[in-house]
């Protein structure tokens, strides 16, 4: 073909292979080295490995910046034929497995007396600088008296125990304590503890958070009159001002659901052994 082409100055490559009887792709046909496919390979396993997160797409456009002749149904092969992979997709851990259920919802589980449900909740907010603030809400259902909140950048299981500890001291135990399935409260370290105080740790059902409904409202009441529109510089002011609002929440706010009572008012009046039920109190 060459020798065609340098005689018969301007004759094409179509037509001289068209005389000669050869077809165009073999005559652009160059050989490939013996071993280019395992310098391929070896190439292609080392950016791989640099690169963990790529598959064959991506690890092909490399190879292609560095100039190797491949094409990527080429890479596709020898990457399958490498058992190369992506590593599998691995599920954001949620804390555990579920541990509730629709029996421990406050219909089918509801509070009957003072001190017999607590329940307890986080809520998420941030301080000015950015950095995170966790605070963690524990009230009484049945008088829906808030008894104690904690104010921390983070609080895990141990965290939770401890003030725990101080509220029984101050409030008595209660017989239940609800939660959702936050990976704090079904900790085994907290339940275990739970059961040595005599305290039945029970949780809603997973992704039903109404199931817990006192304590969805209480934490919507703290986060709009608390968190919404003021911004706090530290922990220790964001707690000062946590603890004025509570006092304020049990001894002044008035409670629809306690037939107008006030929390603390309304687990005053049981005390001193009236009947909420019959004895009144107005919206």
């Amino acid at each position: 073909m060459e020798h065609l082409r340098t005689k018969f100055k301007g004759v094409s490559e179509r037509r001289a292979c068209r005389v000669v009887g050869q077809h165009r792709s073999t005559n652009r046909y160059v050989a490939t080295p013996a071993d280019f496919e395992t310098r391929l390979v070896a190439r292609m396993v080392e950016l791989a490995e640099e690169n963990s997160k790529w598959g064959y797409r991506q690890i092909h456009g490399l190879l292609v910046d560095e100039g190797w002749p491949v094409n990527k149904k080429r890479i596709e092969r020898l990457w399958r034929r490498e058992g190369l992979q992506l590593p599998p997709h691995r599920k954001k851990p949620t804390g555990g497995v579920d541990l509730g259920g629709d029996e421990f919802s406050i219909w089918r589980l509801p509070p009957r007396y003072p001190n017999h449900i607590w329940t307890y909740d986080f809520i998420q907010r941030r301080t000015a600088d950015g950095r995170p603030l966790r605070v963690l809400n524990v009230m009484d259902e049945y008088t829906r008296v808030g008894l104690g909140g904690l104010c921390a950048r983070s609080i895990g299981a141990r965290e939770v125990r401890r003030h725990l500890t101080t509220l029984f001291e101050l409030h008595g135990k209660p017989a239940i304590i609800r939660a959702d399935n936050g990976r704090e409260f079904i900790a085994n370290m907290l339940r275990e503890w739970l059961a040595t105080e005599g305290v039945r740790g029970v949780f809603i059902a997973k992704g039903k958070p109404w199931q817990n409904g006192y304590m969805e409202r209480f934490n919507g009441t703290c986060e709009r009159e608390v968190f919404r529109n003021e911004l706090y510089h530290s922990v220790l002011e964001a707690q000062v001002v946590y603890d004025q609002w509570l006092k304020t929440y049990n001894t002044r706010r008035r409670h629809r659901g306690l037939r107008g009572q006030t929390p603390a008012g309304y687990a005053k009046m049981i005390h001193d052994g009236h009947n909420p039920e019959t004895d009144g109190g107005g919206e």
